[in-house]
């Protein structure tokens, strides 16, 4: 009778290990960052090569290990961080569980080159479990790292990884996080041969200014609270380093980079009477306490964390993020009193004249949806009548389910919704997802025909944006000059903005860019295609908002484009457009039946 109960193999657990530990590049990257921090080093160079596929290499200046401890570094459950069972208790390093080379090296060929300044360098290989004798090697002043075809032995973990150019926006986003808890550390990034990454020991908001965009140092506040042995120390962004999607949150305690959802809450707590629902502010906070009151032996991937007392962690940050955002100004965008607003024809704009004896205007208010506010700019009114006539006039062929919309009776109620008379009662229509509608189509169908119509910038503007999105804007340049941006790739994560399309206004091309791409990353799995992926994210940021005053030309205009739509009834995200009220359901309320 066999057996049917065994002790698995050595090789198969480290596997099992690995998978905990190693789950892809980024996460290689995490550990050796890690270890070098923890050893004391000042300086990393990081080498990816094919997204960390064929390489990944840090190098560092710390401590080093000796040469007779190389082979012994490699093995699992070996450490230098604890010796005993109440050092769990107390963790001050980022690692200690003494897996990571043994996971690494287990699915991967790893070269390990060190020397600690009072012996000569020495280096041993490990493939395939085996551990190679110690070599000499040249001093390196540190350790050096090399893991090579990560995977190679667990096909079935390899087909999983991610195209080169994912894997390497990951691995830019975990480097990010361990450089911003440790801003006084020299990191270097170089992948397939380019720098993409270079920051020296700086303070915290030079170091968000190196790693985002240099206009983020204009924008931040200061967070600082102390109580009792907690302390909150970190920036904060004001309102215009809002986000559409999460990813720019950065909780650290005692320097370590950790998730925590409790924790996130409790800053949008403090902002909650100033951002709405899927708003995002951006912040890099650190926790310092005593490390006798976090249990961070959660998991293999160390960015989970039991306190014993989250609560008044809770109430710590928020009181921390409400004392900063004391002075409600600080923290409202800068308007200009010129500001741009919307207009559908021919890319212009109109201009509200804002004066202290004439609030609303120098043309004043709005009446009977007939605003008296002008276009900017030489325009023919008679020419825009006339062509907000000839798309009225598509509108009498589409009546289908909403019949006889009076194209001289239109109202636009707040500023956000447009309301019309039908034959059967009235319709409400939203007008941010209307014009959404429009462009959507209008850009799919450019990706498959002509380009869409371009407005050229008076002053051509650079943009700069952080590596990881540059490297997003790059596979979508193609595309976005087909919906009428002119850009052009420039050195240093920047591109040359020349033209928008003429359906978005002037004044706001980095910000509907940067939800571009904001919105395409965090919904992208909801399309099939990359066409589809851009289109909605250009039409949900390139389309007028709530609050936008429309003319009644525009009105007209928005309306008949929408009846010309193949979808006019829906938006790209499935939200419904128009909303109809029949008589029997206005008869039924004010209770004439």
């Amino acid at each position: 009778m066999n057996n049917s109960i065994h002790i698995l193999p050595e090789d198969i657990r480290n596997k099992i290990s690995a998978g905990e530990v190693v789950e892809r590049p980024a996460s290689v990257v995490k550990e050796l960052m890690e270890n070098s921090l923890d050893a004391g080093a000042t300086e990393l160079k990081i080498t990816i090569e094919n997204g960390g596929h064929t390489l990944i290499q840090v190098l560092d200046n710390g401590d080093g290990i000796a040469p007779e401890d190389l082979p012994l570094a490699v093995q699992r459950y070996s450490t230098s961080k604890i010796k005993d069972a109440e050092d769990l208790f107390r963790i001050d390093t980022l690692g200690f569980r003494g897996e990571a080379l043994a996971s690494i090296a287990s699915v991967s060929e790893m070269v390990l080159h060190s020397c600690d300044g009072t012996h000569s360098g020495g280096k041993v290989i490990v493939k395939d479990g085996s551990i190679s004798d110690t070599e000499p090697a040249p001093d390196v002043d540190g350790t050096q790292i090399s893991i090579h075809s990560l995977f190679y032995n667990t096909p079935a973990r390899r087909k999983f990884l991610k195209s080169p150019k994912v894997e390497l926006r990951k691995i830019v986003e975990t480097i990010r996080q361990l450089s911003l808890g440790n801003p006084h550390t020299d990191v270097t990034l170089i992948a397939d041969g380019k720098t993409l990454l270079q920051t020296r020991s700086e303070d915290l908001s030079d170091r968000i200014n190196s790693l985002f965009d240099p206009t983020y140092g204009k924008n931040l506040l200061k967070v600082t609270m102390d109580k009792g042995d907690f302390s909150i120390d970190g920036l904060m962004g004001n309102l215009n380093l809002v986000r559409s999607r999460p990813g720019e949150q950065f909780i650290f305690l005692n320097s370590r980079f950790i998730k925590d959802r409790l924790l996130n809450s409790a800053v949008y707590s403090g902002f909650r009477s100033l951002i709405k629902r899927g708003e995002y502010p951006f912040f890099v906070l650190n926790i310092s306490m005593p490390v006798d009151q976090v249990d961070v032996n959660v998991h293999p991937m160390k960015t989970e964390v039991r306190f014993k007392d989250e609560w008044r962690i809770y109430h710590v940050i928020k009181a921390a993020v409400t004392k900063s955002l004391k002075d409600i100004l600080e923290t409202i965008p800068s308007f200009d009193r010129g500001e741009t607003s919307f207009s559908f024809e021919s890319g212009q704009q109109k201009k509200l004249f804002y004066s202290e004896n004439n609030p609303l205007g120098e043309f004043g208010g709005v009446s009977n949806g007939h605003s008296q506010m002008p276009f900017s700019g030489k325009r023919d009114q008679n020419e825009d009548l006339k062509r907000a006539k000839e798309y009225a006039s598509v509108l009498a062929e589409k009546q289908e389910g909403i019949e006889g919309l009076s194209s001289g009776k239109i109202w636009q109620i707040h500023n956000k919704y447009i309301l019309s008379p039908i034959q059967s009662g009235m319709v409400v229509i939203d007008q941010h997802v209307a014009h959404e509608r429009v462009l959507f189509e209008e850009a799919l169908n450019s990706f498959e025909k002509s380009h869409l119509p371009s407005q050229t910038l008076l002053f051509p503007e650079k943009l700069t944006f952080s590596p990881d999105e540059y490297s997003v804007l790059l596979e979508l340049l193609p595309y976005l000059e087909k919906i009428g941006f002119r850009l052009k790739a420039e050195e240093e994560s920047s591109i040359r903005l020349d033209a928008v399309p003429t359906d978005m206004s002037l004044g706001s091309e980095k910000t509907i860019i940067r939800n571009i791409l904001d919105h395409y990353l965090e919904h992208g799995k909801e399309y099939s295609s990359t066409q589809e992926k851009l289109a909605a994210s250009y039409a949900c940021h390139g389309a007028i908002k709530a609050g936008d005053p429309l003319t009644f030309e525009e009105m007209q205009e928005l309306v008949s484009r929408l009846f010309a739509t193949e979808h006019p009834y829906y938006c790209p995200h499935g939200r419904p457009i128009i909303v109809q009220l029949s008589l029997e359901e206005l008869d039924r309320r004010f209770e004439r039946v």
